[in-house]
């Protein structure tokens, strides 16, 4: 198969790990850099240009889209679907993983455990929205935000005030939720491929500092889930529509709650980590799904 990674990032070890597992299974495998494609709409006859050419009928594309260019990447994803290409990503999933406060709306719709949470209108008022976290301390995020950046842990009042006035000063939007002291600085990061949890990890924030993000310095280490926790985790991918999904989870006093669903999840971290080919994984979920494309096909003709 003709097998396309939408990154910009061909060096990244998430890229180049997919590129060699499709290498390996024997498949012709591309990367493609989505902000550099030309879309052309057309009567009937969707077309995308790269490099100043036609690009070839691939048989699947793997979006790995970054979080600066998350409609940019969308918009690729848009046209590969209406030239009938298979995405390990749709357009509409990406979009919903990528806006924090929708997606804890279907994680709701859903009846899946969720954080408390308060979206703050522009003039809401901050202390009712504290008290009904259950009080300070508060998190403080922006609604897009990666690898921890714009998550700001606040321990008072003044100091929740002041991000907030900041973040809205900038046009940006942001969420509040209750703080999990119970955790511990740790999260579980859960790969789910086709509604199968292939590989987890827990990760642990290092000393002083309440994210546990690896960017952050944090460390990981294997976890397992208990059957409760696969059943959440599972559903919170099916809830975005991901069929590749990175599903981060605290574990608190009254059970696993969903932080977030990742539609683009780092693969080096929970492969070192847990010595799980996830790649090959995602791969193999690519073969399945354009074999049961050809047969459905061949039962048309």
């Amino acid at each position: 198969m003709d097998i396309a990674i939408l990154s910009r990032g061909p060096q990244l070890y998430s890229t180049q790990s997919l590129y060699r597992a499709g290498k390996s299974r024997g498949h012709n495998m591309y990367i493609i850099d989505h902000t550099l494609c030309n879309l052309l709409i057309e009567d009937g006859r969707p077309q995308i240009y790269y490099e100043g050419h036609p690009i070839r009928p691939f048989d699947a594309v793997i979006p790995r889209i970054g979080a600066s260019v998350t409609q940019q990447g969308a918009a690729v994803i848009s046209q590969f679907e209406l030239m009938d290409v298979f995405t390990a990503v749709r357009a509409n999933a990406l979009l919903l993983s990528r806006d924090k406060l929708r997606c804890l709306q279907q994680m709701q719709r859903q009846a899946l455990p969720v954080p408390k949470t308060v979206a703050l209108g522009q003039q809401g008022d901050l202390w009712s929205a504290i008290n009904s976290l259950n009080g300070l301390p508060v998190i403080i995020k922006l609604l897009e935000g990666t690898h921890g950046i714009g998550v700001i842990l606040c321990e008072s009042f003044q100091q929740a005030a002041s991000t907030v006035e900041a973040f809205q000063r900038l046009k940006e939007r942001v969420i509040l939720q209750e703080f999990i002291k119970e955790a511990k600085g740790a999260d579980v990061r859960a790969l789910v491929i086709a509604g199968e949890v292939v590989a987890v990890m827990k990760r642990q924030a290092q000393e002083g500092e309440f994210r546990s993000n690896l960017h952050r310095g944090a460390s990981a280490s294997v976890e397992k889930l208990t059957a409760a926790e696969v059943t959440v985790v599972s559903r919170a991918a099916k809830a975005v529509g991901l069929s590749v999904a990175g599903v981060d989870l605290l574990r608190s006093e009254r059970g696993p709650l969903i932080m977030e669903v990742n539609a683009s999840p780092g693969l080096e971290g929970i492969e070192t980590i847990t010595g799980i080919n996830v790649a090959g994984k995602i791969i193999q979920l690519i073969e399945k799904k354009i074999k049961e494309r050809r047969r459905a096909q061949a039962k048309l003709r």
